[in-house]
């Protein structure tokens, strides 16, 4: 799924550790980063965004607990 316009990362993250399964964000090469690892977490969003806002994002999540969570976050904020 994609995800746009992050405004709030720490409550993103926050919604991120909470999930039960693993999420994993699809970079430009293809490559997937397990996004509940700080490490990867830290890394990646350093790469990503430089002004606070995360423009778009392509991430997996594999429970659909966990996929109702982000779209309800995207949704609500």
């Amino acid at each position: 799924m994609k995800v746009q316009n992050i405004k709030d990362v720490d409550k993103f993250f926050k919604v991120i550790d909470s999930c039960a399964g693993r999420v994993e964000l699809v970079t430009g090469e293809g490559d997937r980063l397990n996004l509940k690892s700080k490490l990867s977490q830290y890394v990646s969003m350093a790469n990503i965004f430089s002004d606070g806002e995360i423009a778009e994002l392509e991430i997996i999540a594999y429970e659909k607990e966990d996929i109702d969570k982000l779209v309800s976050f995207m949704i609500n904020g």
